[in-house]
Formats: structure tokens, C-alpha cells, sequence
């Protein structure tokens, strides 16, 4: 694996280090030039475009707990990652697993899917340009969510 693959390799896993601890703010932190969105043909007003807007999301979305996470384990798997050194840009494919467990609910996966990421090298340092998010499976997302899926 080419020493960029890994960079990007480890910002999937930062991504869900950070979020796993509460940490929304490095979560934020990692799409300062990036953008998300919830389907490729996303409109413009459901698209999270730059850190505050990626941080009002999260904030609005994610349930924190007493200890100041969301008390779930995100495993990021099967990554597929596509590098364009000359470029600077990558592309990835990988699954993630969400695991929740709370006073009141059991450990239990709580929504598996699929992301497909864009990156960009800026300054020498690589990036997330976009990361679109699929849901493919859904459990018991109350204790995690401050809003229901449609």
C-alpha cells in the first residue's frame, strides 16, 4: 500500500475514532474542505458543505451521553481506496458497522451501509472532499439519533 493510501486509509479510521468519542469538533476538523452528503444527487440544502456546517449536522443529529459520546463503535471495513498522486486526489469505497450499547439498550449493531469517499491532497496533507453516506441496514437507532429516519 503507497504511503497516501494508508494517510487515507487512517482518516476513515480517524473519522470514526473521533465520532465514537464525542469528539464532533475533530470530527468537523477533518472536512474543512470537504463536504457531505446523504446520496450522490444530493440537493444543495441537504448537502454539509465546510466545518460549521458539518459540525451544526452532527450536533443536531448525534445523541451525546453523560461521558460525552454517543456510546457506539464505528468498525469501517472493506475499504477499496484509488490514489491519483500526480493529481492529489483519491477515491474509496468501504462499509462501516455502527455498535450501540446504553443503560437501556443491549450491544447490538444499529445501522450498517456503505461509504463512498473523495479526497484531496492540500499543502502536502490529504483531505476529505466528500463523503457520501448509504444506509443499507437499519436497527434501533433511538438511542442514537436525535431525529427518526424516513
Amino acid at each position: 500500500m503507497s504511503d497516501s493510501a494508508r494517510e487515507i486509509e487512517n482518516l476513515l479510521y480517524v473519522y470514526a475514532e473521533r465520532i465514537d468519542a464525542g469528539d464532533l469538533e475533530g470530527v468537523a476538523d477533518l472536512f474543512e474542505h470537504g463536504r457531505i452528503l446523504p446520496s450522490p444527487d444530493a440537493p444543495r440544502e441537504l448537502t454539509f458543505e465546510g466545518r460549521e456546517a458539518v459540525l451544526k449536522m452532527y450536533r443536531s443529529a448525534t445523541r451525546l451521553y453523560e461521558d460525552g459520546t454517543p456510546k457506539t463503535r464505528h468498525v469501517t471495513s472493506n475499504a477499496i481506496i484509488e490514489v491519483d498522486d500526480t493529481a492529489g486526489t483519491a477515491r474509496a469505497r468501504s462499509y462501516y458497522t455502527v455498535l450501540q450499547s446504553t443503560d437501556a439498550l443491549a450491544l447490538q449493531p444499529i445501522v450498517c451501509g456503505h461509504y463512498h469517499d473523495t479526497f484531496r491532497r492540500i499543502d502536502g496533507r490529504w483531505w476529505f472532499d466528500s463523503r457520501t453516506m448509504f444506509i443499507d441496514l437499519t436497527g434501533d437507532l433511538s438511542h442514537h439519533l436525535l431525529f427518526d429516519l424516513p
